[in-house]
């Protein structure tokens, strides 16, 4: 999953929550996320450009 602004991510689906790494070393939990979201993450070419389009500014969050 190479990515030059997520290092990894996890979903977990019985709770919508999407937990993504940044590079940067901050983590940050996204909620109520749709599983087809995070799939579109997983499969995407660019992570980072489909996080700033698909999650960024669209869902709650909080840093964990």
């Amino acid at each position: 999953m190479p990515s030059s602004v997520i290092r990894s991510f996890t979903y977990a689906p019985e709770d919508a929550r999407l937990d993504i790494l940044f590079v940067s070393g901050r983590r940050y939990a996204y909620r109520e996320v749709p599983p087809r979201v995070a799939e579109g993450l997983r499969r995407a070419a660019s992570k980072g450009s489909f996080f700033n389009r698909r999650i960024r500014d669209r869902y709650a969050f909080e840093r964990v």
